[in-house]
């Protein structure tokens, strides 16, 4: 039986998949670095630090140090959030569905906490969740199930007793590793949109959810 339901944050409950492509192009191409959509997808869901290492390692840089880096892509998110922020189709809906059931309701996201806290103050959304995780608390980000599994203890349930809500299959691969059941809501126009099947699920948009989904899993 579902106890609780565990949100992604990026790409999911904001359109801010764009703000990372953006500021990560802005800065690794100041670096001399060149990059490509393929890559994002590669990329998408795990923490930038792990990004902007995996960046090091296929062509290093001397004009700034990593942490330099990482500061520089996540200070331009929060930018970008605050200015151009707005939350996804079915984001309002389904959190408001979810807060008139007894289901337990978390937010597991690989964004730095800063963000996360930007985020939810400027879709006003904070009061929704009883647990906040972020993946810069744990020794490994997604596709490594441990901040599902944090989230899980944190809300007081078991792991196969939550749902999670994904966009990316570094998501997806995390929440299934957890021993979670999950939800997918990749990218139209994603170029491994066939690896999703190995969700419980794809859906559009969250609109698509309903309570009765769960008595299917």
């Amino acid at each position: 039986m579902i106890k609780a339901v565990i949100f992604d944050m990026d790409g999911l409950l904001i359109d801010s998949e764009p703000f990372w492509q953006e500021s990560e192009n802005l800065v690794f191409n100041s670096l001399g670095i060149n990059t490509s959509k393929k890559m994002f997808e590669i990329f998408m869901g795990k923490r930038i630090d792990e990004v902007v290492d995996a960046m090091w390692e296929i062509q290093s840089w001397n004009h700034k140090s990593k942490p330099e880096v990482v500061d520089a892509i996540v200070n331009n998110v929060i930018n970008l959030v605050e200015e151009k922020g707005e939350a996804l189709t079915g984001v309002y809906k389904i959190l408001e569905d979810l807060k008139k059931s007894p289901l337990k309701i978390g937010l597991a996201s690989s964004s730095k906490m800063k963000i996360i806290e930007t985020v939810l103050d400027k879709l006003n959304i904070r009061e929704y969740f009883e647990v906040i995780h972020s993946a810069e608390y744990e020794e490994y980000g997604k596709p490594h199930p441990q901040i599902f599994i944090s989230t899980a203890k944190m809300l007081g349930v078991n792991p196969n007793e939550c749902l999670v809500f994904e966009d990316s299959l570094n998501g997806v691969i995390s929440a299934l590793a957890a021993n979670m059941k999950c939800f997918a809501i990749p990218e139209s126009g994603a170029l491994n949109l066939k690896k999703f099947i190995i969700a419980n699920k794809t859906l559009s948009d969250l609109n698509e959810f309903k309570l009765t989904d769960l008595e299917n899993l």
